[in-house]
């Protein structure tokens, strides 16, 4: 799961908290398993509580007292008006944690703060086109205090914060790569910085990598442990998880893909510094507009990005109709197709996923008749014929996925009652 660290087995001999088997750590199993099932479920009572952990009526009512008293359950009526105990309802605490996350583009940081249960409380969103430098500590933290304030919070309040940027932070020298497009982000110093600036721990996540971990928590990846998640907005790239976990790489480069060689684009040297590649070039949101102009389809002026989810919107619609611009449309739907499956078919010739998730505004604008065409077009392309589908998180994914980062973490620390 992204950001979270990974485990030590404590080894002290005896009957420690840590020891497997011991009343203690068995007991914090129960509570973490109810905990859960109050998460999935909503408010329980004591009997269904019960029921669903194979608990005895007298354990569960142990079990509750035990969360209650340590803050992290509530009591919230009773089952459909009945009276006594064991028709009490009982609930997480929503207030036992808050955590923020920090959707972070060139143009602005959106921020957003949620309460343990997951439900959002807070969301801020500042405005940064062309700003950099120094000011990025000052917005991250402008971000974070303004969400916060949203929530009724204040910023010592947070548990965590999880923030997702285009490029990576590289685990080697701290700094931020593959991202040149992102003003400010690129010193040495700013993680040191950052972590002077804020008073809870603080992770870094590819954003679409962020958006894999929304699908794989919420959306289209739910039952699957091996998937690849391709995203189309203002750059192409993808996400790869293998087992389960993300698959980051040795330089947090995994799933760059948008600088993958292809054929149909001259060979791009220097990528790096070019910021672009030719998967990028080929299929990305500038190519879109350029295939309708070939096409004689009328475009308004506007960012790529939005140019072509209109497009690819309008060309969906169109499906079944005729006459007018319909016949090209359907054409830009096809070529659109052609060239995502072509770097697409790359990616599944060394992964193998049994799934690929077709997310961003671009690609999901396409709709059904674009995935249709995609997976008709990769079936020509590759050996494996992984399925296909839309992302289902289509409402600011990123940053849904870094709030789900950050409370995967925090939901294992607080829930954590064996040294209770």
């Amino acid at each position: 799961m992204a950001g979270t660290p990974p485990t030590t087995p404590r080894t002290t001999p005896g009957t420690s908290p840590g020891t497997p088997g011991t009343p203690r750590v068995l007991r914090a199993m129960n509570d973490r398993a109810a905990l859960d099932l109050l998460l999935a479920h909503g408010p329980l009572s004591r009997t269904r509580i019960g029921k669903l952990t194979g608990l005895s009526k007298p354990t569960a009512s142990q079990l509750l007292a035990r969360l209650e008293a340590a803050g992290l359950v509530v009591a919230t009526g009773t089952s459909e008006g009945r009276p006594g105990p064991s028709a009490q309802l009982y609930a997480v605490n929503a207030s036992a944690a808050h955590v923020a996350a920090l959707d972070v583009t060139p143009e602005r940081i959106v921020a957003a703060v949620a309460d343990i249960t997951g439900a959002e409380a807070g969301r801020f969103e500042l405005r940064t086109p062309g700003r950099g430098g120094q000011d990025v500590v000052r917005q991250v933290l402008a971000s974070v205090d303004g969400a916060a304030k949203d929530a009724g919070l204040t910023r010592a309040e947070l548990h965590r914060v999880v923030i997702g940027t285009p490029g990576a932070f590289d685990p080697n020298t701290g700094r931020l790569r593959y991202a040149s497009h992102l003003p400010g982000w690129h010193s040495p110093a700013l993680l040191d910085e950052l972590a002077a600036a804020l008073p809870m721990p603080v992770d870094y996540e590819n954003d679409v990598n962020l958006a894999a971990v929304a699908e794989q928590r919420l959306g289209a990846a739910r039952e699957d442990q091996d998937f690849v998640l391709l995203w189309n907005q203002e750059g192409i790239g993808a996400a790869l998880v293998i087992g389960g976990r993300l698959h980051r790489g040795w330089t947090g480069g995994a799933g760059e893909i948008g600088f993958l060689p292809v054929p149909g684009t001259p060979l791009v040297r220097q990528v790096a510094k070019a910021n672009s590649g030719g998967f990028q070039e080929l299929a990305g949101a500038q190519a879109v507009p350029g295939i309708a102009k070939s096409l004689g389809i009328d475009t308004a002026e506007q960012p790529y990005a939005e140019m072509a989810a209109a497009l690819l919107r309008r060309a969906a619609e169109a499906e079944g109709e005729e006459g007018g611009d319909a016949e090209a449309l359907r054409e830009l739907l096809r070529q659109t197709a052609q060239r995502i499956a072509t770097g697409l078919a790359a990616v599944v010739a060394v992964l193998d996923p049994g799934l690929v998730v077709l997310s961003g505004g671009v690609t999901c604008a396409g709709g059904e008749p674009l995935r249709s065409l995609i997976q008709s077009e990769l079936a020509e392309l590759a050996a494996s014929r992984p399925r296909l589908v839309l992302g289902e998180v289509t409402e600011q994914p990123v940053l849904r996925g870094a709030l789900e980062s950050a409370l995967a973490v925090t939901r294992a620390e607080v829930f954590d009652t064996s040294a209770h």
